[in-house]
């Protein structure tokens, strides 16, 4: 009899039959505020009536239209509607099926676009598992140890991760614009620099926003040194942190690649790059494409996504409702000295903990994120170290529903002595 393997560990014992909106239900009907939301996939919730509808309907007509071989018209929909939302001049699409799998695809087109090597990612960042992606990836080493070598062509510069370094986030934007300024004068040399990549919030690392200063910074250098912008916003996009993309949150930074997963299909695998036509036309014959890519029923699910996200308002009430969360939870953390930081961009929070001697408290939140399972509050943890306990919910969650949260997540932490 064939098992799942070993290695895939649940972050909760729960074990689910169904969901709807913000709850996750098990076989004996016992209700889960999810403040996880797949890893931040579910949007719109789990199920929402016309996200199951839309898919339902496609899948009675068409479920797979190959891309590269048939064109369909839930791809064309998509792609005119994901145009309303994305940045002025990125107005050239290519889909995917995964986050790593469009981190892939965006190097890949920076390589060619610029016919350099280089690329540059920060520490704390997460772009994948695949090999490419691990190349870039930091936030743990469990994501790339024991493979090597991975893709060649990758520096990696300090993020201005403030907490960490004990500064004030204008120091930290300083300390790291001069770190990368140093390492282009000597081991990365920009003239060889193809792009450089950034998550809006780091993710895995941590849930550390990225000051808006210092993606002006590279937007800067980017321009500078004639090299590729790419904002990876695979968790960060559709609205989760209070605007539509996380970059947004710098005013008048555009990307020139932009990547999108997670939450743009409500749970169905579909992820993109965008760029300028310009730009995304200078990727080498057969470099993009997959078999999956572009799927009818994803395409639709999406469509149907980003619908529910524009006439719900949930950009607006992510950032309302984040607000809310963020205020909530450094009130409780007032009452436990554990947690020593609360940070985060709308519905995308993370809660820091410490040992009395402030080393990371991996087993603290470990067994914070545990008790709050039990008494029905679904959250995961993240962090090189593992020291953070994140919060995710949909972006249909309520006032209600927040305050519910914060009241089992109190409990929660009062059960465990923090």
């Amino acid at each position: 009899m064939a098992r799942l393997s070993p290695i895939l560990k649940q972050a909760t014992p729960v074990r689910v039959s169904r969901g709807e909106g913000v709850y996750l239900y098990d076989a004996a009907d016992r209700r889960y505020l999810d403040f996880t939301a797949g890893i931040g996939v579910t949007s719109t919730g789990h199920c929402h009536p016309r996200v199951v509808a839309a898919a339902q309907a496609q899948a009675g007509t068409l479920i797979h239209g190959q891309y590269t071989t048939v064109l369909h018209e839930p791809l064309l929909a998509l792609t005119e509607r994901l145009g309303e939302a994305l940045p002025e001049g990125l107005d050239s699409v290519s889909y995917t099926n995964s986050g790593s799998e469009a981190v892939e695809a965006a190097v890949r087109l920076a390589r060619h676009a610029t016919g350099r090597s280089t690329i540059v990612a920060f520490t704390g960042a997460f772009h994948g598992r695949t090999m490419g992606a691990a190349a870039l990836t930091s936030s743990a080493t469990k994501f790339r140890a024991g493979v090597g070598p991975v893709m060649p062509g990758v520096a990696i510069a300090p993020f201005p991760y403030a907490f960490r370094y004990g500064w004030s986030v204008p120091e930290a934007v300083r300390f790291a614009l001069a770190e990368l300024d140093y390492l282009l004068a000597t081991s990365a040399p920009a003239a060889d620099l193809a792009a450089i990549i950034i998550e809006p919030v780091l993710g895995e690392g941590g849930y550390v926003p990225t000051p808006p200063e210092f993606l002006a910074g590279l937007r800067d250098r980017a321009d500078r040194h004639g090299v590729l912008l790419i904002v990876d916003e695979v968790q960060t996009g559709v609205g989760r942190t209070g605007r539509f993309w996380g970059h947004q949150h710098a005013e008048g930074v555009r990307p020139d690649i932009l990547i999108t997963a997670k939450g743009l299909a409500s749970g169905f695998p579909l992820s993109a790059i965008a760029a300028p036509e310009e730009l995304m036309s200078k990727a080498w014959p057969g470099s993009q494409g997959g078999t999956y890519g572009g799927n009818a029923v994803a395409c639709a699910a999406a469509l149907a996504t980003l619908d529910v996200v524009r006439d719900e308002g949930l950009v607006d009430n992510a950032a309302e409702q984040g607000t809310r969360l963020l205020e909530g939870l450094r009130k409780v953390a007032t009452e436990h000295p554990g947690i020593v930081d609360v940070r985060g961009l709308g519905l995308m929070i993370g809660n820091e903990f410490h040992t009395p001697d402030g080393a990371p408290d991996t087993a603290g939140a470990a067994r914070a994120q545990a008790s709050a399972a039990e008494l029905g509050l679904l959250l995961l943890t993240c962090g090189p170290h593992g020291n953070v306990v994140r919060m995710i919910p949909p972006l249909v969650v309520t006032a209600d529903q927040v305050d519910d949260g914060l009241a089992l997540w109190a409990e929660a932490l009062a059960a465990t002595g923090h």
